[in-house]
């Protein structure tokens, strides 16, 4: 069938070769154009089924490098071995137009043959593709695809590209590999390859030559090997010939792990991470252990074993890689766009003004799709003007995960799902990365929690929980969709992953969108399953929660009778048939052989009586001893009772007991049955004896049995008249009670449920609350490290100018204790000689205007004090903060400064030839007093004036101009310049100058000292 081509933009259909090119046929077309903000479809969303392994036959290796990474790539294929059943893609970060020389440049490195990875290119074993610059390289169904970012302000990430398209295209197969590079580019990548259960490889930070992408990607705690490029083909070697990827296709029935190692693992798991993954489906879990095992190249499933055993940090990696915990922002955007279009109006149109909207998110992982569940409720509240209170609550079994939910931050790289008018509106860009809005954060809450054993949240509104039932088991799965139904309002939503559905629970939830499974909640009956309980790992193991039964025959074990196996044996041997009662003869319990003196009674309901199981010849005496055990609470015995059973009467010893201890059981009767070891008499000989005999035996006999009948039927016939009076009494009103109490244990277990859930929700909050103060106690911490180490005095005061806070500085200089928190400011003693601080301090408050000045202490030392608003995160102003900087030193060096001014001004000014201080542009700065009388100008009008300009002009001479702006910068000194010249005022002067650089060190440009001797009648001389 042919696929029609698609942008992933369009659809969720990838680019195939045309039919009859084969795909290795150069092929010539034009390049696909994607927005960057869609994700790389998964297998399921193909038109076509993806190439299976076999299919393939070899391993497709995707390599990501950047900047340095050349040297990186001649280490990686310089130890390839030859002859290698591999194919490997390399994309690089080069410019769109330039001339790359890599695969030249490889191909000398190399045994594999290297060519340039072009669009339409089929993949074979044995080659080493080069994506070309410029281009965005993908993989589908094994043929290569280029295509062309339209956002020319979109992230090129060009690795975070194909990563995510070989992980969809390859599964569980997919291998990925970063080296060298600036950036985060590969992260978003190795999390796409992680999630379908593929291999990655990071070059060591330390020896990239930049290691901006390594360390990124090792940052994850997704990555399987971390190492020297020259190692990774050895290991890449290794990891294909392990049982992960080289187990054969088996029958579905056929277990690649041995069950009794399943159970082992399971327990290990359990004992150390308290999580029980049992309702896991077994293909997953085996998945992931057989990975592991090839990453360790442990070939035996017993060596697994005692591998975790010895190494409780595997144990936490195998827990890790269980949870999947990889997740994207607006996983399928139709989904979402369908969730917001036609979903969640309905559900805000049913919902009353005052009403908080309740969401829960179980599996939310690192967050992505909780924060992409807000947006799109925020989005959707804002475009129906449906303003409400929201409370959303996200919830996972890593921990790790959910710290970083909690933060919010994320890499560039989700640029590519998120388009630029939710991260604008919703996001912050910093330092790289961008971190979700405060207010969007506040509207979610994250904490740890098991779906499958924790109570769960009650009165939703919406429930997502996408792509987590398809790791769970049936009878998991039978057991989580009832309680999503209990947990939802009358109408709420329920969404769920496109390879998931309510399944048996028709009943249950109606569907809104079949195709994005989006549920809405039926009024239906719901039954809560119970959580289940983690049995004690010890109970069938030892302290590492594994028992040696549970490890095959080919490792150590050993067994022992136990003693509860030794009492078993002995009660079956010794003791006789007895059956535990209650009053009425209600079995409670049955030990030994008892089919000879009780049998079912008939009917098509039969009661668990018994004196209605009992047979022929017990009946009588049993329900007398039981009556006279009751009253007289002592053990009744009857000898020799004769007990019909098959056809034969057989003698029968019987003792019934009341129970006093232990206290679980008094008050129940203890019924034991003995045979007496005499001959079993048949009818036959027995109707022979009656007829025959006529002693007084016989007579005694028989008058016995006749008063015991008389004194049974007596009893009875009183206790049922008694009965009958208490029956007639009470029965209405125990009907009506029963109705009663049937109706209050059913609002006892609905309130026991929502007690339970409302003590999760507290439990949550808690946790938020507590992860919140640690982040409080931190930043304090930080905050008040950074006063400290600034070694300024600093007062923050409220907004009745009482003292909140201050730092060490401010401690020594105003004498404060912690006592003198909350006092005025008035009150405390100041050093500073201003009498104003008070003052400026309400006048902050009232203008928002910072105010600074400098005062001096008693001792005469300086201080910069300044006074400025207290501004909160919500721009409100809470009181002022008041900074002390001693500025004693800078203030000496300036009065210092002006002293020697004024010292070496003076000696200037005695100077008798006019003298000039210009700086870098030639404007005055200063000139001394014979200047100005021998030109005739005020000193007044010279400084800041351009010397060329001075004196109507006169200045102004060519040779001068070009002794200053060309001779001088080059030579710093000129001395005895001749300048005869008329001047406008003074008429003709004959002038030697002298100039010089000054270099003051300030980092200025020198200014110039000039000099000007006259010798007019020297001249004229």
């Amino acid at each position: 069938m042919a696929v029609k081509k698609k942008s992933i933009d369009s659809g969720r259909a990838k680019p195939t070769p045309a039919k009859g090119t084969g795909g290795a046929q150069k092929k010539k077309a034009t390049k696909k154009k994607v927005p960057d903000n869609r994700r790389i479809p998964s297998p399921r969303d193909q038109a076509m089924t993806p190439l299976s392994q076999a299919e393939i036959s070899f391993p497709i290796i995707g390599i990501g490098a950047s900047a340095g990474g050349l040297e990186a790539l001649r280490e990686f294929f310089g130890h390839m071995e030859s002859g290698v059943q591999m194919a490997c893609i390399v994309v690089t970060h080069q410019h769109p137009g330039h001339v790359s020389l890599l695969p030249e440049l490889l191909s000398k490195s190399t045994r594999m043959k290297v060519v340039e990875a072009r669009d339409g290119l089929k993949v074979e074993r044995g080659h080493a593709y080069i994506g070309s610059p410029g281009d965005v390289l993908g993989i589908a169904h094994g043929v290569l695809y280029c295509v062309e970012s339209e956002a020319a302000s979109a992230p090129h990430l060009p690795i975070d590209h194909f990563f995510r398209s070989l992980a969809a295209d390859q599964g569980k197969h997919a291998i990925g590999i970063v080296l060298s590079g600036t950036g985060t580019d590969g992260t978003f990548g190795v999390k796409a390859i992680k999630a379908e259960g593929g291999m990655v490889m990071v070059q060591k930070p330390p020896s990239a030559k930049y290691a901006g992408m390594p360390s990124s990607a090792t940052a994850t705690g997704l990555a399987d090997f971390i190492m020297v490029p020259a190692d990774m083909p050895s290991q890449l070697s290794a990891y294909i010939k392990g049982p992960y990827l080289t187990t054969p296709i088996q029958a579905p029935e056929t277990e690649v792990l041995p069950r009794e190692i399943l159970r082992a693992v399971l327990k290990l798991l359990r004992g150390r991470t308290k999580q029980d993954f049992s309702s896991y489906k077994p293909t997953t879990i085996r998945r992931r252990i057989e990975r592991r095992m090839s990453v360790h190249q442990i070939l035996r499933p017993e060596a697994y074993v005692r591998y975790l055993q010895s190494n409780p940090h595997e144990i936490d990696t195998l827990f890790s890689e269980l949870l999947i915990s990889v997740t994207s922002f607006f996983r399928d955007p139709e989904a979402f766009a369908v969730l917001a279009e036609e979903a969640l109006p309905g559900l805000l149109r049913d919902r009353g003004e005052d009403h908080t909207l309740r969401v829960w998110i179980p599996g939310c992982a690192t967050g992505e799709e909780a924060y992409s569940v807000a947006m799109v409720l925020h989005e959707c509240m804002e475009k129906h003007k449906k303003r409400f209170q929201v409370q959303m609550f996200g919830t996972d079994l890593d921990s790790r995960a959910i710290g970083v939910a909690r933060k919010g931050v994320y890499e560039v790289g989700i640029k590519s799902d998120v388009s630029e008018d939710r991260l604008e509106k919703h996001f912050l860009h910093e330092d790289g990365t961008y971190q979700v809005r405060k207010e969007l954060r506040e509207m979610l809450i994250f904490a740890t929690q098991s779906v499958i054993k924790d109570p769960p949240f009650t009165k939703m509104d919406l429930i997502v929980c996408r792509n987590l039932l398809i790791y769970l088991d049936g009878e998991a799965q039978r057991r989580l969709l009832p309680t999503f139904h209990y947990a939802l309002r009358p109408q709420g939503l329920l969404f769920l992953g496109p390879s998931e559905s309510v399944g048996g629970f028709p009943e249950m939830f109606e569907p809104v969108d079949a195709k994005w499974k989006i549920f809405r909640r039926r009024q239906a009956a719901t039954r809560v399953y119970p959580r289940a309980e983690l049995p004690d790992p010890r109970e069938e193991g030892g302290e590492d929660g594994v028992s040696e039964k549970m490890i095959p025959a080919d490792l150590p074990a050993g067994k022992s009778l136990t003693t509860r196996e030794t009492e078993k044996l002995l009660l079956a041997r010794f003791a006789p048939a007895s059956v535990l009662v209650d009053g009425q003869g209600t079995v409670i319990y049955i030990h030994g052989r008892t089919g000879a003196y009780l049998e079912p009674a008939e009917g098509q309901h039969p009661r668990n009586n018994v004196l209605e199981m009992a047979r022929e010849g017990l009946g009588p005496p049993l329900a007398a001893s039981l009556r006279r055990a009751a009253e007289r609470k002592e053990e009744v015995v009857r000898g020799n009772l004769q007990v019909k059973t098959n056809s034969e009467f057989t003698g029968v010893d019987l003792s019934v007991t009341r129970i006093e201890e232990p206290e679980a059981i008094r008050g129940l009767f203890l019924v034991t049955m003995r045979p007496t070891g005499m001959k079993p008499k048949s009818k036959e000989s027995k109707g022979k004896k009656e007829a025959g005999a006529e002693g007084p035996n016989r007579v005694r006999e028989l008058e016995e049995e006749l008063r015991f009948t008389r004194e049974s039927l007596q009893t009875t016939i009183e206790e049922l008249e008694t009965s009958n009076e208490e029956l007639t009494s009470t029965i209405e009103e125990l009907q009506s009670t029963n109705e009663e109490l049937q109706s209050t244990n059913e609002e006892l277990e609905t309130s026991k449920e929502e007690l339970q859930s409302l003590n999760e929700e507290l439990t949550t909050v808690n946790a938020e609350l507590q992860s919140k103060l640690d982040d409080l106690a931190r930043t304090t911490d930080d905050m008040q490290n950074l006063l400290n180490s600034t070694r300024v005095a600093t007062i923050f005061l409220d907004d009745d100018l009482r003292v909140k806070r201050y730092t060490e500085e401010a401690k020594e200089l105003f004498h404060l204790i912690q006592t003198d928190v909350g006092r005025p400011l008035s009150d405390l003693s100041s050093p500073l000689d201003v009498s104003t601080l008070i003052e400026d301090c309400r006048a902050v408050l009232k203008t928002l205007a910072a105010k600074e000045q400098e005062v001096r202490d008693l001792k005469g030392v300086w201080y910069n004090i300044r006074i400025m608003p207290y501004r909160t995160s919500d721009n409100m102003i809470d009181g002022v903060v008041i900074t002390l900087m001693d500025i004693d030193r800078l203030k000496k060096m300036e009065q210092r400064a002006k002293a020697v001014g004024e010292y070496f001004e003076n000696i200037v000014q005695t100077v008798r030839e006019p003298l000039l201080v210009l700086d870098a542009s030639f404007k005055i700065v200063f000139a001394n007093t014979s200047f100005c009388e021998a030109f005739r100008v005020r000193l007044e009008d010279t400084k800041g004036t351009l010397l060329y300009e001075v004196g109507q002009g006169q200045w102004d001479i060519p040779e001068l101009r070009r002794l200053l702006e060309e001779v001088l910068p080059d030579r710093t000194v000129f001395a005895d310049f001749r300048v005869d010249h008329e001047f406008p005022v003074i008429g003709r002067r004959v002038f030697l100058l002298n100039a010089r650089t000054l270099d003051l060190g300030t980092g200025e440009a020198p200014m110039i000292l000039l000099a000007m001797e006259d010798v007019t009648e020297r001249g004229s001389s």
